[in-house]
């Protein structure tokens, strides 16, 4: 992985460590149990809300999280910092939208949490984790969130080799990126390899 400097047209070289991490299969057995991990989280959590009539049938308890969070008390600071994020939060309610954005939520932190889990997708499975933790956040709901959108992010960055150790090694090969097996100097050689020199 390398980055571009606009001044002198070079390519500037990112550090080998930040190379590795990134790009190198073999850095997969680092990512896998944070995937695992942040990916039994997003399950666990899921199953207590499908399990809740008030989030997967009236919606009430996200109701109930939003109320609180647009609430600006008489003393103190609000839950929500941002006066843009209250006014979509308050637009959410007045259309009465938990109704079904409740479910949403819910179904969306399973799929979320199967696909980390299976390995599947990695990359766009942590960044919809990461952009829920993210509105989590955003309506005054610190908790775990900012772990896990780290941990999210990372494996966002990660994504060519985060999923190597589950589907995405078949995945992402069968769809072309990012282990396209290519010839150099007569011998097949993936990408993956060409990126972490793992055919020398």
């Amino acid at each position: 992985m390398s980055g571009f400097n606009a001044r002198n047209g070079k390519t500037i070289k990112d550090p080998k460590l930040v190379d590795w991490l990134l790009s190198n299969v073999r850095a997969a057995w680092l990512w896998l149990p944070l995937r695992l991990w942040l990916g039994y989280q997003w399950v666990n959590a899921a199953i207590h809300k499908i399990d809740n009539p008030a989030w997967v049938v009236t919606g009430e308890a996200l109701k109930g999280f939003w109320s609180n969070a647009v609430a600006i008390p008489e003393a103190g600071r609000p839950p929500i910092a941002f006066d843009w994020y209250r006014n979509f939060i308050q637009m959410l309610l007045d259309a009465q939208a938990w109704t079904w954005f409740a479910k949403l939520v819910a179904y969306g932190e399973l799929i979320v949490g199967i696909a980390l889990v299976l390995g599947a997708f990695t990359g766009i499975a942590a960044f919809f984790g990461a952009f829920m933790n993210w509105n989590f956040i955003m309506a005054g709901s610190a908790s775990t969130n900012p772990l896990l959108l780290v941990i999210a992010i990372g494996l966002i960055l990660a994504w060519k080799v985060a999923g190597y150790i589950g589907a995405d090694y078949f995945l992402l090969r069968w769809i072309g990126v990012p282990w396209q097996w290519q010839l150099v100097a007569g011998k097949p050689i993936s990408s993956a390899e060409q990126l972490t020199g793992a055919s020398d």
